[in-house]
């Protein structure tokens, strides 16, 4: 591309590195490792500090698997993370896997007793996307059929062949939970104190967030499998989160949807954007489009619509950063800058960068890591603040039942390869 570029990665590499390196790996490693019964602990005060929480759910453990693989197969940073992937592997696949039924449970104590037993596809997701990434790592046949069984699986259960995408929600038998509420919080939880409890969603719902995950592993496991079936899905994911879900008046996205997929908008809590779920579908359509051989320049009137609601409404014009969500017709409402909004829309922006040349987006990138440089970063106790409030003060936790390495390690990690390729 052009000097602009070079001048970006001259600038903002040595960054990142000493930003995944020294802040956010060097917190997690090796406080986060359960050397004595496998899997991660992830439960961390503002101080690094165990918060008291030992239990493991399938997300976030599956999230850690997936950031250590992830990591083995890339030079940008010294030396390999296997041992800590497998720790995690093996965990998953001898305490949370279900012989009974298959899948994966969404909760367990430090041991491995089971503590949540029902399935939600958000939890599945992540445990493909983890699974699928350490077969592409270590090239373990054990998880490449443990991924191809828990795919079949979900796709057997779950497709609903009449109206497109998946229903979410299941007994551990795969017996669809059509009453009460779910495992999953209606927002991905960030800076509160306190461990998630449960949300008060509608079981039946299909959700964007649900889906774009889906889409997220589908990926992954197509690009290590070639799965036939995967290939099918992957294409229809991407209809759905190029189309389905975008509200096309406004082009932002909404997150509720009724199983045939007419958007639940009679909520006002259901009537928000999610800047940053807008804006890592931008580059997470991107990844499932480059896998199945599409254009993504079929997407990018789309890409910069998302981009200019977002911008618009959400994105902090004097202190860079982007807002958590706020109302269709209006102005970010929920002020607080959460780590992983931070973290999707950097990534976002710099792929769109690299898509268009557009210098909007490379100021946008740049504005967003210089703020979390500054506000995010602890450099006294490491890792990421949970969330910055309007007045640039930190607030949450370092490490809870949402908030492990996997946003913001993924963001730096894919930031970096993606200056070094410009």
């Amino acid at each position: 591309m052009s000097t602009g570029s070079d001048d970006l990665a001259a600038e903002y590499l040595p960054k990142l590195r000493r930003n995944l390196e020294d802040v956010v790996l060097d917190f997690w490693l090796p406080r986060c490792l359960d050397e004595e019964h496998g899997g991660y602990i992830l439960s961390y005060d503002e101080t690094g500090e165990f918060a008291g929480n030992d239990d493991k759910m399938v997300v976030t453990q599956s999230r850690m698997l997936w950031l250590f693989s992830r990591l083995s197969r890339t030079d940008v940073v010294d030396g390999d993370y296997l041992d800590e992937a497998e720790l995690g592997f093996e965990f998953l696949r001898t305490q949370m896997w279900d012989d009974a039924h298959g899948g994966f449970y969404w909760e367990v104590d430090r041991t491995g007793e089971v503590q949540k037993p029902r399935k939600h596809l958000y939890g599945q997701s992540f445990a493909l996307y983890g699974l699928s990434e350490y077969y592409r790592a270590t090239g373990d046949e054990a998880a490449k059929d443990l991924a191809v069984e828990l795919f079949e699986t979900v796709d057997d259960a779950a497709k609903d062949h009449d109206h497109g995408g998946y229903h979410e929600y299941f007994e551990p038998d795969w017996e669809q939970v059509t009453a009460g509420t779910t495992y999953l919080a209606n927002i991905e939880p960030d800076w509160s104190p306190k461990e998630s409890g449960e949300s008060v969603l509608d079981p039946t719902l299909k959700l964007m967030n649900t889906h774009l995950h889906l889409l997220e592993a589908f990926t992954t496991f197509y690009r290590a499998t070639g799965h036939d079936t995967a290939r099918e899905r992957l294409h229809e994911l991407l209809a759905v989160l190029t189309n389905t879900v975008v509200r096309k008046e406004l082009t932002a996205c909404t997150d509720k949807y009724d199983p045939d997929w007419t958007p639940r908008l009679d909520d006002e809590d259901f009537r928000v954007v999610s800047y940053g779920h807008d804006l890592e579908n931008v580059w997470l359509t991107m990844e499932a489009a480059e896998a199945l051989d599409v254009s993504t320049r079929l997407f990018v009137d789309l890409y910069e619509s998302l981009f200019e609601f977002s911008l618009d409404h959400g994105y902090d014009d004097d202190h860079g950063g982007f807002y958590f969500f706020g109302p269709l017709d209006g102005d970010a409402t929920n002020r607080i800058k959460a780590w992983w909004v931070q973290a999707e829309c950097m990534t976002s922006a710099l792929r769109m960068y690299e898509e268009t040349g557009d210098e909007t987006y490379r100021d946008v990138f740049a504005e967003t890591y210089d703020f979390v440089e500054q506000y995010h970063v602890d450099d006294e106790h490491g890792e990421w603040h949970s969330g910055v409030d309007d007045d640039r003060q930190p607030v949450g936790r370092k490490g809870a039942m949402y908030k492990g390495a996997y946003h913001n390690g993924r963001a730096l990690l894919e930031c970096i390869e993606t200056l070094e390729s410009l």
